[in-house]
Order: structure tokens, then C-alpha cells, then sequence
């Protein structure tokens, strides 16, 4: 059995790392390759950095900070924000990235993860989909579209469920879901979500949105069986560290790395 991972999620805004709630009130959380180091000596096992600003305003990913990341820090990292189309995902991987993940502009035009499969292979491509209840019905999910800003937020129309099929069978190497109910408010994953998204798919599965304590992400786990956990405020703040959400973990039979 694979170990399940911890991964911290670092939204990006003019090089400093920012975190909302909601996607909204965005505030300074500190500089990114200081938090990118902490998070490597406290024992993550990947970092997901997201530009916000490249993913609302249509820039590429400025590729002096992906350099500076990649020379000091030695675990994997995945860019999201600013991926349009393969020279891009290309010259993020080029600069020191591990994987890319793409959301809005595959919802635009779904051929671009056939493409970036393709090109780069299905392990470095994800697929972050930020998904939202709308609707009368338990799994009535719908994927929402250029989150970094509420201004330019918009639902896609396309159904959760659906959407995470296509994206698997267009070559996408894993799946993070960003529950956007919970996002930031530290109540616990959207574990009936996650559950969904599960039984829908095989490749691997990050849940994202609502960690606020340990036993939150136990329950991802145990509950929604996904193979790893995304938190960003809760790690930031200092009021959980990945340490000791790893000694939880392994204190209730899950498999981490140490």
C-alpha cells in the first residue's frame, strides 16, 4: 500500500504567499521560499504552489521563483496558475517543477490535458478541480471556474462527477479536489465529496479544503480512502504542523512517511 501524503498548498501573489476564505480576503501569510523551507524540514512530502494572479489575470508563471524553490528545496513540487498550454507547462517543469496542474484552462478546452499528457506524461500533469454544491440534490457538484478572484469566478456548468471522468480519460495523472464550501474555514474535508470523487476515479485522489485539526485528516483518509491531504491556513498559522498530524496519522494505523 502506498503511504499516504501530507501536502501543504501555497497560494502565490507577486512572489509572497497569501491565504483567504473562500477564495476571498486574501491576507500576507509570508515570504514563499521561507514557508517552502519550513515545510521541508518539518517533513512534508510535496509542496503544490498556486499563482493566483497568473490564474486570474491570464500571466504564465513567473519562472525566477519555480528556479529559486527547485535549488533549495528537495522534494517534489507542483505549480498551478498560469499553465496555458505545453510550451508553459514545459518551461515550469524545465525550471525545477514536478508536476503542473491545470483547471481553468482545461475546463476551456479539455484537449489541453490529451496534449499535456502527451508531451510531458501523465505523472507530471494534475488536475485541480474547484467544485461547489449547487442545487437541490446531495450531488448536485459543479466545477467552478477561475476561483483566484471572486470577481472572476464563474461556474462552469459541468458536473463534478463528469468532469473528473473526462479528465482521467484525457491522461490526467492525479486529482485535487478543492471542496470550495469548506475552503479556509477549517471544519473538516467534504469527506461525502470526497467519497464520490473516489468511487469516479482511479488514479490518485488530494483532498483539499476544511483542515483544522489531525483528526481531519484521518478522516480523508480512513473515510474517503484518498491518497493525500492538501492544507493551507492550518499549516500557516501554526496551529497544526505536519508533524504532528503525522504522528496522529500513524497513531491510527495510517501509513505516512516519517
Amino acid at each position: 500500500m502506498l503511504r499516504k501524503r501530507l501536502i501543504p498548498c501555497l497560494d502565490v501573489r507577486d512572489g509572497q504567499v497569501v491565504k483567504g476564505v473562500r477564495f476571498a480576503d486574501h491576507v500576507v501569510m509570508g515570504d514563499i521560499v521561507e514557508l517552502a523551507q519550513r515545510y521541508r524540514d518539518a517533513g512534508a512530502d510535496e509542496l503544490v504552489f498556486y499563482d493566483i494572479k497568473a490564474s486570474t489575470v491570464g500571466d504564465t508563471v513567473a519562472r525566477s521563483w519555480v528556479e529559486r524553490i527547485a535549488a533549495l528545496i528537495d522534494i517534489p513540487f507542483c505549480v498551478a496558475g498560469g499553465i496555458h498550454d505545453v510550451a508553459s507547462a514545459r518551461a515550469v517543469l524545465g525550471s525545477g517543477a514536478d508536476k503542473i496542474s491545470v483547471n481553468s484552462r482545461a475546463l476551456a478546452r479539455p484537449e489541453l490535458i490529451d496534449e499535456l499528457a502527451a508531451s510531458v506524461g501523465s505523472q507530471s500533469v494534475v488536475v485541480g478541480v474547484d467544485s461547489r454544491h449547487v442545487g437541490p440534490n446531495p450531488e448536485d457538484w459543479f466545477v467552478f471556474q477561475f476561483t483566484g478572484s471572486t470577481s472572476t469566478m464563474r461556474n462552469s456548468g459541468r458536473r463534478t462527477l463528469d468532469w473528473v471522468r473526462e479528465a482521467q480519460s484525457r491522461g490526467a495523472g492525479e486529482i485535487v479536489l478543492n471542496c470550495m464550501d469548506h475552503d479556509g474555514v477549517r471544519t473538516g474535508y467534504d469527506i461525502p465529496q470526497l467519497k464520490a470523487v473516489r468511487a469516479a476515479v482511479q488514479i490518485p485522489l488530494i483532498a483539499s479544503g476544511g483542515a483544522g485539526t489531525a483528526q481531519h485528516f484521518a478522516a480523508a483518509f480512513m473515510q474517503a480512502d484518498v491518497d493525500g491531504a492538501l492544507a493551507a491556513g492550518a499549516f500557516h498559522s501554526g496551529e497544526l504542523t505536519v508533524g504532528a498530524v503525522k504522528k496522529y496519522l500513524n497513531d491510527c494505523g495510517i501509513e505516512v512517511r516519517s
